[in-house]
């Protein structure tokens, strides 16, 4: 019998910190985010982090992953 991958479509964030680290975000997952030096290492993070809380998606809140569809990103301004 053939192990069958679910394959996802998550929307990411990356944005470089102040002490210039590359930072990513999966919005849909419960606390799913990482960071690295470089963006290569990034990514290699976040397909850790992401299959890790797609697991714990699934086994604690016996709930589908929710793959929404990316819109876009804006960049605003506040003030306060």
């Amino acid at each position: 019998m053939k192990n069958h991958k679910t394959q996802y479509h998550l929307p990411v964030i990356i944005e470089r910190d102040e002490s210039g680290y590359y930072v990513g975000i999966v919005p849909t997952l419960r606390s799913c985010y990482t960071q690295a030096k470089t963006l290569p290492e990034l990514y290699r993070r976040l397909q850790e982090v992401a299959a890790l809380s797609i697991e714990a998606e699934k086994e604690l809140f016996g709930g589908k992953v929710e793959q929404n569809e990316f819109i876009g990103v804006h960049q605003l301004e506040f003030s306060t």
